[in-house]
């Protein structure tokens, strides 16, 4: 691991200060590893939403990988490219399910953001047939478990299934933490976005890479507090580390732009 005077991240106080949207461009291109936003919602919304979500972690589904485990409230889209319509069927049962809650941060923080940046929209993206991608996913890392060194990018990894997000211009990931786990937990992302050499790296059968892939890259760590709200871009590869002590709680979604004016975004989980 290599680390970067200019590979790092920008933290915004967003209750006194609203985000240059020029980030979003920094993020899109490559120069900037991760941004953090503070304050970006009130406390209260994250406490209210924390003990909403706490009554249904009982139902998280795990799914199973030879070197790891992604534990989710909600389905993620990348488990499903080969049965897109079980995703959405999914989709539907999780909102019912999140909404016998009340759990509506993801629209909070959709919003929050539309407004920062100066947005035109920010709203769930949906097929032309009007099914709903799922707005977001609440993802547990729970002691002892590490999300192993991957990243994410529909455009590629959905291409030739058909679905709408295949044809957008480029991807952002936002994050919010929800827990902070007593050690461990750090992001670590790589200045090094996905090329089809990679795959040679790849762990059959698991998640993600092996770790050779970004031998000598520029990397920045990066450790939430509970209430931090932030953005990467998920096509640069990306590692959650070993959780040690309490749960490791986060909501995430995906943005989506569909050109480069980065005006007008869908979000799925």
């Amino acid at each position: 691991m290599t680390s970067s005077t200019t590979w790092t991240r920008v933290v915004v106080d967003a209750a006194a200060t609203r985000p240059d949207p020029a980030l979003l461009r920094q993020l899109v291109a490559g120069e900037t590893a991760v941004v953090v936003l503070r304050d970006l919602l009130p406390a209260d919304a994250f406490a209210v939403n924390r003990e909403r979500i706490g009554k249904l972690l009982a139902n998280a589904s795990t799914t199973e990988y030879v070197n790891g485990a992604l534990t989710t409230v909600g389905p993620y889209l990348a488990k499903y490219l080969d049965r897109t319509d079980d995703y959405f069927a999914d989709a539907d049962a999780a909102k019912s399910l999140l909404d016998t809650v009340e759990f509506d941060l993801d629209g909070q923080v959709r919003t929050a953001l539309r407004d920062a940046f100066g947005l035109g929209s920010v709203e769930p993206a949906s097929e032309p047939d009007g099914r709903l991608y799922s707005p977001s996913v609440v993802r547990i890392h729970a002691d002892g478990v590490r999300n192993p060194l991957h990243n994410d990018n529909i455009m590629r990894d959905a291409k030739g299934t058909g679905i709408a997000l295949a044809d957008l211009a480029c991807q952002l990931s936002c994050v919010v933490c929800l827990q902070e786990c007593d050690e461990g937990g750090e992001l670590r992302i790589y200045q090094k976005e996905w090329q089809p050499a990679d795959e040679a790296h790849k762990i059959p059968g698991g998640l993600g890479y092996d770790e050779a892939v970004v031998d000598g890259v520029p990397c920045h760590e990066f450790k939430p507090s509970a209430g931090d709200v932030y953005l990467i871009n998920p096509t640069r590869y990306h590692s959650i580390e070993r959780v040690h002590g309490s749960d490791r709680l986060t909501m995430g979604f995906f943005i989506g732009f569909g050109d480069d004016r980065l005006q007008d975004a869908v979000v799925w989980g």
